[in-house]
């Protein structure tokens, strides 16, 4: 076991020498033997070990005694430990979490703590063959990411060091051999026993069954899980080149152009969509899952031009023809505004453009397009506004008598309603609608080009 242990630290660069590493340790077997194990290759790696137990308190006394048998454990081999009593049932009630998420959450932030503390390089969990093929078989029967698909990583990044894994390489009956070896006694789990948990259900059924067809089965999902990890990581970066080209990243929102995304083939579509949702959320909630994501898809593929659709933790999917909103502003968020436009000067805009005002002691006729507008000083009054639309606006347009809505104006453009409410309109001081940047001007534009002053306004992104 030690060896393919070694070797599998080997051929995933799990281990340097001098280094620090901090090991997850419960009390159960897998832990206990991971623990041992580092112990006993301490000065061949030169490492300091640092054990870290967490008391959960779901089981008062006996889960008082498992950290206590842990720090016995440490001290008869002089190994510094690192025990905390967390309460997780009211960190359960308080955040409204699962049993196991809840648990897990405090765990790890107890973990991350102790990787500042003693600046460690790494943080070792003894996750094992066994835990490799229930994982998958859960995430593959409830439905899962992409990712989630390949299983729990070898190595990854945690609080400036890695989470390493290297008991993924043994099943079970390899740590149970080892500590009884090594006369290691650990502590039992009483609720590892019972069928109440989903994991459990696969431990004792499903597990077995399979084993029977292939008892190196640890070994062919831990190669499946490398593969998927590998093919995942390949189609990331094609995702992530494709998705840069499609979106619009806000402070608090992505817009999605739905055409184009829909245009990327459908294996970088669901990782475009997953790489949408890293971003927004930071971290990933553990309700959302393939579910989501699959609904989000077929909500895009509607041929209906605008709707909503609600995500886990406020996040909210809006579509309005060929754009979609994904954010967690809230809907009654007033975000209108009006700003005194100096001359010369540049506005910076809520919707990341800029109007820029000028001088110029000529006619510009170079100068053409929806994004520049020309006055005319003596035709207008002063000073000029810009500001969000309101209900009942209307402009004359430039080479008609008549008058047109704001809001028809914006709808014949297809303009999603999200962008509609920062768009600015550009007034004189008698309120006069002179221009609706990039899509109509109106009557006031100067058309004289005998004129000595002329403002020339430009609307830019910034």
């Amino acid at each position: 076991m030690i060896a393919e242990v070694c070797e599998f630290i080997k051929k995933h660069e799990l281990l340097t020498p001098d280094s620090t590493v901090i090991v997850g340790v419960s009390g159960g077997p897998d832990s206990l033997a991971l623990l041992h194990f580092f112990w006993s290759i301490r000065q061949k790696w030169n490492i300091t070990l640092i054990a870290a137990h967490v008391d959960h308190m779901f089981r008062g006394k006996q889960s008082e005694e498992d950290m206590n048998f842990v720090k016995h454990f440490c001290q008869t081999r002089g190994i510094i430990c690192e025990a905390a009593q967390i309460d997780v049932p009211a960190f359960q009630r308080q955040h409204k979490l699962g049993v196991q998420e809840a648990a897990r959450q405090c765990r790890y932030r107890f973990f991350g703590e102790l990787m500042e503390k003693y600046k460690a390089d790494y943080l070792a969990l003894g996750h094992h063959g066994d835990d490799q093929v229930e994982t998958i078989l859960m995430r593959l029967v409830r439905g899962s990411t992409s990712k989630g698909y390949a299983g729990i990583p070898v190595k990854r990044p945690f609080h400036g060091g890695y989470i390493i894994r290297p008991f993924l390489a043994i099943s079970r009956a390899h740590i149970d051999a080892y500590c009884e070896k090594h006369q290691i006694t650990p502590r039992h789990d009483a609720s590892n026993d019972k069928d109440d948990y989903t994991r459990n259900r696969f431990r004792h059924h499903v597990i077995p069954f399979l084993k029977k067809e292939n008892p190196r089965l640890h070994e062919r999902f831990q190669s499946y899980s490398e593969m998927a990890i590998e093919d995942e990581l390949f189609l990331e970066e094609l995702a992530e080149d494709a998705i840069k080209k499609v979106i619009k990243k806000q402070e608090d929102a992505i817009a999605l152009k739905i055409k184009p995304f829909q245009a990327m083939p459908k294996p970088l579509q669901r990782r475009g969509i997953q790489l949408i949702l890293n971003y927004l959320y930071k971290e990933i909630p553990s309700s959302l899952s393939s579910v989501h994501i699959h609904n989000l898809l077929a909500f895009l593929s509607r041929s209906h031009p605008s709707g909503r659709l609600d995500l886990p933790h406020g996040l909210k999917v809006v579509r309005s023809y060929d754009c979609c909103l994904l954010t967690f502003r809230k809907e009654k968020e007033d975000v209108s505004y009006a700003f005194k436009l100096d001359i010369p000067a540049v506005l910076p805009l809520p919707n990341n453009h800029v109007i820029i005002s000028e001088n110029w002691e000529h006619y510009p006729k170079e100068l053409r397009g929806n994004d520049v507008f020309i006055i005319d000083p003596e035709a207008v009054r002063f000073p000029l506004r810009v500001r969000t639309r309101r209900a009942g606006d209307r402009m004359t347009l430039k080479g008609t008598k008549g008058t047109k809505k704001i809001k028809e104006i914006f709808i014949e453009a297809k303009i999603p309603l999200s962008e509609r409410e920062r768009w600015p309109i550009v007034e004189d001081g008698e309120g006069n609608i002179l221009w609706v940047p990039k899509l109509k001007k109106s009557n006031f534009e100067a058309t004289d080009v005998t004129k000595a002053h002329y403002i020339v306004l430009h609307y830019k992104e910034q």
